[in-house]
């Protein structure tokens, strides 16, 4: 779309005199919150893509040596309270901050997080790992929001379209941070790594806080419901911040002991008696009709793909980021780096790379397959997408054998095949959960199911991180992939069996 067509469109961009001014077609807002939300992902990549690897070198080498299960359960521990901190992150934006407020001070949280990472010291770590994670939680959920205020109700393909550009700002970020902030952190040491990652994260800020007035009033005001429920509001965040604050000195002071492993174990117990209660009393005590509960039925199901796919895509970041450290071959430009390999980190940009390749292509096809009416259901994309997950462990268990069977370290098209195969099967499931979680769910509810989806995210967060923590060496690596191979392909299967019922559901 040109300019000037941009230029006619309603857009309840900016007041005032920035009103007008476009930034690719789109409200200039949007610039300042793609940037945002690049250089936050830019943060976050760039930490995690070193997060299990600083955790599990040795001291000498500048890591903090702690056992791969231990490191594992830390992993996913944090990488699940992410996702979850998305719900306090947007009752306080709605309750007391405004989200434009929201954004700036989880950007500093998140900044202060990564800085602490910098430093020595085990305690600190684990603040630094808290304080980016509930500035994550404060920033990322309301900044999606902030991109969706920019525009009018009447313009749901402009809107549409402005989501699009933002999402490739959060791919853009994934995309450099493992190049620069991993290529860093292995090199100079793990904890530039993590400083570079802070200030990326600053960079974020100064530009969000240095364009604000492309963003006129919006996201400026909360919503409390009245004066006395704004007070009560503010009651219950300073009692949340006592007890949060109660419970981390209790820990730091060895008060309270937990070791990473039982943490993990009873927040993921914990999680699932969350998901069966709520869908429990939704079908008991909802009110819904016979209608509503087929569909909320259909959404505990999704919910259900949704944790077992992000299982084994999130391993990203655990079991196959130490296959990229121990078992693959990465003398490819090695000559440019002290150990004669290049970063493990880079092997975390694939993902990126894909989504930013094939995004487009899935959209493509989706519509075209709608307009001659054979758009693949929602199940059956579910079902395409834990088969291609699944695949892409098969891939990996074949390059496993090779290594026990030969004893030495494979190619990276093993690991990058596989990077593929995963990506393609979240573009099957990921947006199309999303859309159709919204769109099945009671009105009433809409907020709450919505809170299931990242909830499923965030189970299989935690399972991603458990299971990277049971594979040591290649022998229980192998296993481990036989195990998600056999729980993708079925799952997948199972989803395209059901997927003709399950659509009635939906359409009944």
């Amino acid at each position: 779309m040109n300019t000037a067509q941009a230029e006619s469109s309603p857009v309840s961009g900016p007041s005032g005199s920035q009103a007008g001014v476009l930034w690719l077609g789109h409200p200039r807002g949007l610039a300042t919150l793609f940037f945002t939300e690049m250089w936050e992902r830019f943060s976050y990549y760039g930490m995690r893509a070193l997060l299990l690897l600083y955790m599990t070198a040795q001291a000498s080498a500048g890591g903090l040596g702690l056992s791969v299960e231990q490191s594992g359960a830390v992993y996913g521990l944090y990488t699940a309270a992410v996702y979850l901190s998305s719900l306090p992150g947007g009752w306080l934006a709605d309750r007391l901050f405004g989200l434009r407020r929201s954004i700036f001070w989880g950007g500093v949280l998140i900044s202060a997080g990564n800085l602490l990472l910098a430093l020595p010291g085990v305690k600190v770590f684990y603040v630094g790992l808290l304080l980016t994670c509930l500035g994550t939680g404060m920033l990322k959920p309301n900044t999606a929001v902030m991109v969706g205020e920019l525009y009018r109700a009447d313009s749901a393909s402009r809107r549409d379209a402005g989501f699009s550009i933002y999402y490739m700002g959060i791919n853009i970020g994934a995309l450099l941070a493992p190049f620069v902030s991993g290529t860093i952190g292995e090199t100079a040491g793990y904890r530039w790594g993590f400083l570079s990652a802070g200030v990326a994260m600053i960079i974020g800020l100064v530009q969000y806080r240095g364009t604000a007035g492309w963003l006129g009033t919006t996201g400026l005001a909360a919503q409390p419901a009245s004066v006395a429920g704004r007070r009560r509001s503010w009651r219950l965040f300073a009692a949340g911040l006592v007890l949060l604050g109660a419970v981390v000195l209790a820990c730091l002071l060895g008060v309270i002991r937990l070791s990473a492993m039982q943490l993990a174990g009873a927040a993921g117990t914990v999680m699932v008696a969350l998901a069966v209660a709520f869908f429990g009393a939704m079908f008991l005590f909802g009110g819904l009709s016979a209608a509503e509960k087929k569909r909320v039925a259909v959404i505990a199901i999704f919910f259900i793909c949704s944790a077992l796919f992000w299982a084994g895509y999130e391993q990203a970041g655990s079991t196959l980021n130490l296959f990229a450290r121990d078992d693959t071959n990465r003398s490819f430009l090695g000559s440019w780096f002290p150990s004669g390999q290049h970063p493990v980190s880079w092997y975390q940009a694939p993902q990126a790379i894909f989504v930013l390749s094939f995004a487009p292509v899935f959209a493509w096809l989706w519509m075209r397959l709608g307009a001659r009416g054979r758009d693949p259901s929602a199940g059956t994309k579910f079902g395409f997408g834990l088969a291609l997950l699944g695949a892409s462990f098969g891939v990996m268990l074949l390059a496993s054998n090779i290594i026990i069977h030969t004893g030495h370290t494979v190619l990276p098209w093993w690991l990058i095949s596989a990077y593929l195969l995963q990506t393609l099967g979240e573009l099957c499931l990921s947006p199309i959960g999303l859309s159709n979680v919204t769109g099945l769910a009671p009105p009433r509810y809409a907020a709450q199911m919505m809170g299931t989806w990242f909830l499923g995210m965030a189970i299989g967060n935690l399972a991603a991180g458990m299971m990277g923590g049971e594979a040591a060496n290649i022998s229980q690596m192998h296993a481990q992939f036989l195990h998600t191979t056999l729980l993708g392909v079925i799952s997948g299967v199972v989803m395209l069996l059901i997927a003709r019922p399950v659509h009635r559901w939906m359409t009944s």
